[in-house]
């Protein structure tokens, strides 16, 4: 599936105790049929009230703690298998996530939970009294490529870039230096954004442990938050990415809502041959 064009495998273990491993993920992602920038791997309900266990991967095999367009493909998958349901509730490593639908069946709200902006919490290696903006630039002292991002957690770090262009800047060689960089201890997620008025940004990201992607939902939701922290945009935004647009609202009860499309491209049945190449 893809959400907003960002690469998306469901992988429904619902009936299974089997565990993915990193190996066995990294396995699924070089296969043309089931590459993938998040996995999302399908796990019986362990709470109360939720009809899911979300685990979910990243390219190089690593989890990550939140997926929001790998979360919108979910809610269609469960509504296939499942039949449709107007509000879920799903557990990931960021919590407990309700998802809801707006009206078009293939358009679904996910509801990101609360921002954390602390220093400890995003986390950085230093502390930061203020994470609208960090010290932190790329190329020369004098005249930076990328400087001063703001940082948030949005489930996973994320670390916004304000650009005038977002089409001139090498992200692919810029950002997996960033999302190794020493005040990241676990990493982080790049993103350039340009602000094209209150409403609308316009953004591509690097994402730890996938690279660049044509979408990415929570990095989305960092970059409205980051906008609205710094009164460059309204708490409602409209964000652009290669691969689709995504409706962001910091609502006033501090939850981030983020709707958006989803597309089915295919099923796949996985083979034997994938699991004894990680073995061989």
């Amino acid at each position: 599936m893809n959400g907003a064009g960002n690469k998306i495998t469901v992988l429904d273990l619902t009936d299974s105790d089997h565990i993915v491993s990193e190996d066995e993920a990294r396995a699924i992602a070089v296969e043309p049929q089931t590459t993938f920038d998040q996995l999302m791997v399908l796990h019986a309900p362990r709470t109360e009230g939720t009809v899911a266990l979300i685990r979910i991967y990243n390219t190089d095999g690593s989890l990550a703690e939140a997926c929001g367009n790998g979360t919108r493909c979910v809610a269609w998958h469960l509504d296939e298998t499942q039949g449709s349901q107007d509000t879920r509730l799903v557990e990931t490593a960021r919590g407990l996530l309700t998802i809801t639908k707006p009206g078009n069946p293939l358009t679904y709200t996910v509801d990101m939970g609360t921002p954390r902006f602390a220093w400890d919490e995003i986390p950085l290696s230093e502390p930061f009294q203020d994470t609208r903006f960090i010290e932190l630039h790329v190329g020369p002292a004098g005249d930076p490529i990328l400087s001063s991002p703001a940082v948030v957690n949005m489930g996973n770090p994320h670390a916004v870039f304000w650009v005038d262009d977002t089409a001139s800047i090498g992200l692919d060689k810029i950002g997996p230096m960033l999302e190794h960089h020493p005040l990241f201890p676990q990493r982080a997620n790049i993103s350039i954004v340009q602000v094209v008025d209150r409403q609308t940004l316009v953004m591509r990201t690097w994402e730890r442990g996938a690279g660049l992607t044509l979408a990415c939902g929570s990095a989305a939701c960092a970059a409205a938050v980051s906008a609205a922290r710094l009164r460059r945009a309204e708490r409602h935004v409209t964000v652009h990415q290669p691969g689709g647009t995504l409706q962001i609202e910091w609502a006033d009860n501090d939850h981030v809502l983020m709707t958006g499309p989803v597309e089915h491209e295919r099923d796949v049945m996985l083979t034997d041959a994938i699991f004894t190449s990680v073995a061989a």
